[in-house]
């Protein structure tokens, strides 16, 4: 392994991590409505990246696809489209993790690789083989456990699998630097978080600046919590291959699953266990299909 694949790596790695410390962040400011959270996240966030940008010296990349936007809105459209989902997202997440659904966060995130899948046969026409079909019918099971025992869809769970799984094939229709996207996506979505934000501040029921300092700079730090995983991933990205982030991905909701039952002290079940068992079962069944051999068809040619 080179030198520019061991740093890709431990990039990937410290993304991925990052984003599995994301459960303790959003439980430091849990007092904070979820919204209200929300709108500092995409406020600070677009601050963040202005300055980022600056500093990475590509404010004149962000001029050019402006201008290009102009000439072709077909990227903006989608852009605004993926910042939507995006938003949806991280409500879905932050309104979960800080009312005691961190462990079904965490189911969302591993069934999400399968829900791409669907998203990708359904709109983009690619064509699943019989051991990726096992595996999306045995992480279904794994929903419809839960669905049947407990009386209804885990909703959290498929929320976050839907809106990541729509934010990924958008995404890929727009290429576009991934810096660059983010300071789009928080753009288009900014003026609202503001006007929120202006609002409650106004009405004397805002968070910010009004119940300690301590809480003000972590609501701040929102925009902080939200780049730096993406850096990491941007960089290490470039110098991996996809079936070694498709391992990584897996860290991010084992993390989060271990604090929902190890610190945050959320019920796991047998009920809950056996779903978990099946949805485990559909991504090995996925990550293996990855690495076996395609099956070659040999056509003769008709004189």
């Amino acid at each position: 392994m080179g030198n520019n694949q061991k740093s890709g790596v431990l990039y990937t790695f410290f993304a991925y991590f990052l984003w599995g410390l994301f459960p303790i962040y959003w439980k430091m400011i849990e007092q904070v409505p979820a919204i209200e959270i929300l709108a500092h996240r995409i406020f600070w966030s677009f601050i963040f990246m202005i300055i980022l940008l600056a500093f990475l010296r590509k404010m004149g990349d962000l001029k050019t696809s402006i201008k290009e936007g102009v000439r072709h809105p077909r990227t903006p459209l989608l852009l605004l489209l993926a910042s939507v989902l995006v938003s949806g997202n991280w409500f879905i997440y932050i309104w979960a993790v800080n009312n005691g659904h961190v462990i079904e966060t965490s189911m969302g995130y591993y069934i999400n690789p399968l829900v791409s899948i669907l998203l990708g046969m359904v709109f983009l026409k690619e064509k699943l083989n019989r051991w990726q079909c096992l595996a999306f019918l045995l992480a279904a099971c794994g929903v419809a456990i839960q669905t049947f025992s407990y009386g209804h869809i885990p909703w959290i769970a498929i929320g976050l699998a839907l809106t990541f799984g729509f934010y990924g094939l958008v995404k890929k229709k727009v290429d576009i630097d991934a810096f660059i996207g983010l300071t789009f996506e928080t753009f288009f979505v900014m003026p609202v978080a503001l006007l929120y934000l202006l609002v409650i501040q106004v009405k004397g029921t805002a968070s910010f600046a009004t119940v300690s300092p301590g809480l003000t700079v972590l609501l701040i730090g929102t925009g902080v919590v939200t780049a730096i995983p993406l850096i990491c991933f941007a960089q290490g990205a470039r110098s991996i291959s996809l079936t070694m982030i498709g391992f990584f991905q897996y860290l991010t909701p084992t993390m989060t699953l271990i604090m929902g039952i190890a610190f945050f002290k959320e019920p796991f079940t047998h009920v809950q266990l056996l779903s978990f068992a099946f949805i485990w079962l559909a991504l090995i069944v996925f990550s293996v299909s990855g690495f076996l051999p395609k099956k070659k068809f040999h056509v003769e040619e008709v004189a």
